[in-house]
């Protein structure tokens, strides 16, 4: 691991919420990479995790967490799973996550590297992230690592009072927030992210 990764690629881009940055130090980012990888593993990129998804890059993985402004005590839900890595983040951040992959292997995956980073709290569960965790709603933060064609109602309407959501939607990270039933959307950066898929593998 660089020594002065953090301030190249999270403080000197405006990530400056310290446990954030506490956070992203703490998490091997080795640890939830494909062997193959590993050289790369501390890239300023994403990089593929193979079943066509890939592991975010670690100042957007930096961005959604401090957008979420997690204080601690927060039930999280974790859309999009993959390797496990940002689940491991929002685990240093918060009370307890539940994390959703559709990709049975990705599952398995996931639990082996978070289990193995000390992280064995995180829920990982199969299903379809879209619909959410609706048993275990509200959340008071959702972070969604896929790209969403339209907001997911089944997601807003699992969120806590004056929780926040933060997804890809149309080509920009963006923070959903509701208070006082006002909805207000903002745009955070220009992001690429694979599409949020409905339904199961067969």
């Amino acid at each position: 691991m660089p020594a002065d990764w953090v301030d190249r690629q999270l403080r000197d881009r405006g990530i400056r919420d310290t446990r954030v940055l506490d956070a992203m130090r703490a998490v091997p980012r080795e640890s939830f990479v494909p062997e193959e990888e590993r050289k790369h593993a501390w890239d300023d990129a994403a990089l593929p995790l193979g079943y066509g998804q890939t592991i975010s890059q670690p100042y957007v993985v930096a961005l959604i967490c401090q957008a979420l402004a997690l204080q601690g005590d927060e039930l999280v839900l974790d859309v999009g799973t993959g390797s496990g890595y940002q689940a491991a983040v929002l685990d240093e951040l918060a009370a307890h996550v539940i994390s959703v992959e559709r990709i049975p292997e990705l599952v398995e995956v996931a639990r082996l590297n978070l289990a193995a980073a000390g992280h064995r709290s995180v829920e990982v569960l199969l299903g379809d992230g879209s619909l959410g965790v609706p048993a275990r709603a509200p959340f008071g933060a959702i972070a969604v690592a896929a790209a969403a064609a339209e907001l997911p109602q089944p997601l807003v309407d699992q969120l806590a009072p004056g929780g926040r959501l933060v997804l890809p939607l149309g080509g920009y990270l963006v923070l959903l927030t509701e208070a006082a039933g006002r909805r207000r959307v903002e745009p955070l950066a220009p992001v690429r992210f694979v599409p949020l898929v409905t339904g199961l593998l067969p």
